[in-house]
């Protein structure tokens, strides 16, 4: 190996002169600042409770979680990355460990405050992120924590502030106290201010039978309001829903989409009426024309009363089964049938649309199904069937009824019809369970009424024995008394007796 001549030249505290001038080079590479100075920093390695931050000291600044963020519990993983350059205060120089305490929350507070107060003066907006729901309002990230008091979040009160979180707000800064530290903001004077011209805009172009598409803003317990694109109308409880409802909460919450109907536009007062429920089917044309006379439903008592029972077919529609259709016998009370909550098989006698009146017959349902027999209608338990003016069945869409096969390219519609053919199956299964019960509960019945029958038979005969037993032992009495000796009183005798009888009544 070749021997390397080169020479390494000497360093030496001669080369930049004195002790003293090396001492100051040292000095003059380390930054010097004080308590409460704003520094610049990279980040050099996170840990779960502290940060480390280079600044060019002698040693490494330490920022601790709660000092990274105005959040509160932070994971310092989301809030900074290894090799981050971000600013940072001096909290001290040096505590009693001897390290330097930095925090990056109050360098981010300094930095925002003069923005803010900027603003403020300027009138202008501040944007940031909802970070908290607290007693009274929310906290909003402006660079601090901004307080947004919940009657000025929308141009109403909003009771429920939660769905706010996370979301990202514009507001006006209405109150700023650096001593108390305090910030507060207005998103309704924004939404004031903003939307005056939007809004009249809207309004003219706005006209009752429109359907617009809209967010749910809020709720309140007499309807919700819906966001229409800055401007907000309302859907009062009533337009809710074709069903009875308790609370708007039932049928919308806030955030979701909905398709709305404009019922009026009132431009003087600037109130907009919209409906939901005139977006939806009426539930009673839908069951008007999904079922026909001499379909089976499935249902559940829902009242009884004493003309009848009313039952459920559907989410909001009731029927009635007169006393006279509940069995095939003579009912008093129509409790000796059914139970309020049973769960009942009817079949659908007539739709009244126009007076929304359905009569049902539990009777006839019962006697339409044999539960021996496999003789199974679809049609019946509602499976749509259409038929030819000649009154001939008309098979779906892409089946061939001389190969009973299905064609090619039609696997939608016969995975839809096998859909509907296997629910209406399901349906006429449960039915002959139910029939074949009522059934049994009927023989038992009738079982245990013979006997009773024959008990009370066998009680009455007994009885009558006994009255029986009792007339003769008295008829016996009597004719020992008249006779004692067992043979009637001869004429002689009755003679005698007649006349003493006359004689005492004399």
């Amino acid at each position: 190996m070749a021997e390397n001549t080169q020479e390494v030249p000497q360093v030496a505290i001669n080369d930049i002169g004195s002790k003293e001038d090396f001492i100051k080079a040292v000095d003059s590479t380390i930054k010097n600042f004080d308590d409460g100075d704003l520094v610049q920093g990279t980040v050099v390695k996170i840990d779960h409770d502290e940060v480390l931050l280079d600044i060019g000291y002698k040693t490494e600044g330490v920022i601790p979680a709660r000092e990274l963020s105005i959040k509160k519990d932070v994971n310092p993983d989301e809030v900074v990355q290894v090799g981050d350059e971000i600013e940072a205060l001096v909290v001290t120089k040096e505590d009693k460990e001897g390290r330097l305490i930095l925090s990056k929350k109050r360098a981010q507070y300094e930095r925002a405050w003069g923005d803010i107060e900027k603003i403020k003066e300027s009138d202008g907006i501040v944007e940031g992120t909802v970070i908290e729901a607290v007693k009274g309002g929310l906290i909003v990230d402006i660079g601090l924590r901004g307080f947004l008091p919940a009657s000025l979040v929308e141009m109403r009160r909003v009771r429920d502030l939660s769905p706010y979180i996370g979301q990202k707000i514009q507001a006006k800064i209405l109150e700023l106290d650096k001593n108390r530290n305090n910030v507060v903001i207005s998103r309704r004077q924004y939404l004031e201010e903003t939307q005056s011209e939007v809004r009249e805009t809207f309004m003219a172009q706005l006209k009752k039978g429109q359907i617009r598409e809209g967010t749910i803003s809020s709720i309140v317990n007499f309807g919700a309001f819906v966001d229409l694109g800055g401007v907000d109308g309302l859907i009062h409880v009533s337009e809710l829903s074709w069903k009875h409802i308790d609370h708007p909460s039932e049928v919308v919450k806030v955030g979701q989409k909905v398709t709305v109907e404009v019922l009026d536009v009132d431009n003087d007062r600037e109130r907009i009426s919209l409906s939901l429920k005139a977006t939806q089917e009426d539930p009673w044309q839908r069951f008007a024309r999904t079922h026909v006379p001499g379909q089976v439903v499935k249902g559940k008592v829902t009242k009884i009363v004493q003309f009848g029972v009313f039952v459920s077919v559907e989410d909001g529609i009731e029927g009635l089964v007169h006393i006279s259709e509940l069995a095939n016998r003579h009912v008093e009370n129509p409790e000796t049938v059914v139970k309020q909550g049973d769960e009942i098989f009817v079949k659908v006698i007539d739709v009244d649309l126009d007076r929304r009146r359905i009569s049902l017959s539990l009777k006839q349902a019962d006697e339409s199904v044999d539960p021996a027999s496999e003789d199974f209608d679809p049609a019946i338990y509602g499976m749509p069937a259409e038929y030819d003016e000649e009154g001939n069945y008309k098979y779906p869409e892409g089946f061939d009824p001389e190969t009973n096969e299905w064609i090619a390219g039609y696997e939608q519609q016969r995975e839809e019809w096998e859909s509907q053919y296997a629910a209406a199956h399901d349906l006429w299964e449960q039915h002959k369970a139910f029939v074949a019960k009522e059934m049994e509960n009927a023989e038992a019945s009738a079982a245990e009424d013979a006997k009773n029958a024959e008990s009370e038979s066998s009680e009455q005969s007994t009885a009558k024995e006994d009255q029986q037993a009792s007339t003769d032992n008295a008829t016996n009495t009597f004719a020992s008394e008249a006779a004692p000796e067992g043979t009637l009183a001869s004429d002689d005798q009755l003679a005698a007796l007649r006349e003493q009888l006359l004689k005492e009544k004399q």
